[in-house]
């Protein structure tokens, strides 16, 4: 059965009383568990060597969906600079808690998309780190393994830029990465000069989402791909591929594999990231 969306102008503010209160509740139960699953166990020494091949000291790094924002750490770390973009509000507070005090850091409220304006977000305040702009996302989870009991349970009307928009106001970064719920391919609809390298996150239950990212990516120039499953920080392809070959490893996946990130580099980055290929 389709999930209905009603149009922006039907979505209301949320209101005081009982039920707001809860909702922050869960909000609040709902961002400790993320800060617990992405800070409370080690990998941070993982994440860095991985990253140090994408970025160095002075370099921009755009994080298009921050959530608690661990990919940001590993950024500062490594000494690039970030501006970091999350709309959901909690989201955005733990950011400044966490990163508000570092000046090489910018946190922006708001979505990104294929044009500027408004969008609606679809709130999962029991795990926000599925929250979307994609209806189709949510239809998609609708009864799938691994996705059993995700409530999208409240709405809420965003800011949304482009990647050009923050391009133009902040420069060309050398790398961005998007993880943004099956709303990937409107980020890179709202793109059109090609960074040194990036990555998009993916799901099995929406491959075509990854196909149209490979394809906006191949109209942008970039010619080499690899990928990592789950959050393991390693390439699972021994050596870089076009964007065919990486296509037919992705209609390979299996279900199970559930989700991971693609990483694509334009010709320029070749020799940057030579020695993260076996990673």
């Amino acid at each position: 059965m389709p999930i209905l969306i009603p149009e922006p102008r039907d979505v209301d503010p949320p209101k005081p009383g009982p039920d707001g209160r809860w909702a922050g509740l869960r909000t609040a139960r709902g961002v400790l568990r993320s800060l617990w699953i992405y800070y409370g166990h080690r990998r941070r020494a993982r994440m860095d060597r991985f990253y140090r091949s994408f970025l160095g000291p002075g370099d921009l790094a755009f994080d298009i969906g921050s959530h608690v924002g661990d990919r940001i750490g590993s950024f500062r770390r490594l000494g690039a600079r970030v501006l970091a973009l999350e709309p959901q509000p909690a989201l955005a507070r733990t950011l400044r808690w966490l990163y508000g005090r570092d000046p090489l850091v910018r946190i922006e409220v708001a979505a990104v998309g294929r044009v500027s304006g408004e969008a609606i977000l679809h709130l999962n305040r029991t795990n926000p780190t599925v929250s979307t702009l994609s209806a189709s996302f949510i239809a998609a989870a609708q009864g799938k393994p691994g996705w059993q009991g995700q409530s999208w349970d409240d709405r809420l009307r965003v800011r949304q830029v482009t990647l050009d928009d923050l391009i133009a106001g902040h420069g060309l970064p050398r790398f961005i990465k998007i993880d943004v719920e099956g709303f990937e391919a409107e980020v890179l609809g709202g793109l059109s000069q090609p960074p040194a390298a990036l990555s998009f996150e993916f799901t099995t239950i929406q491959k075509e989402v990854a196909r149209a990212c490979l394809d906006a990516c191949d109209r942008l120039g970039f010619t080499s791909f690899n990928a990592v499953l789950g959050e393991d920080h390693r390439f699972v392809l021994t050596s870089w591929v076009d964007a065919h070959t990486i296509g037919q490893w992705l209609t390979a996946l299996p279900p199970a594999a559930n989700s991971g990130d693609i990483y694509a580099r334009a010709p320029r980055s070749a020799s940057a990231t030579q020695g993260q290929e076996a990673s």
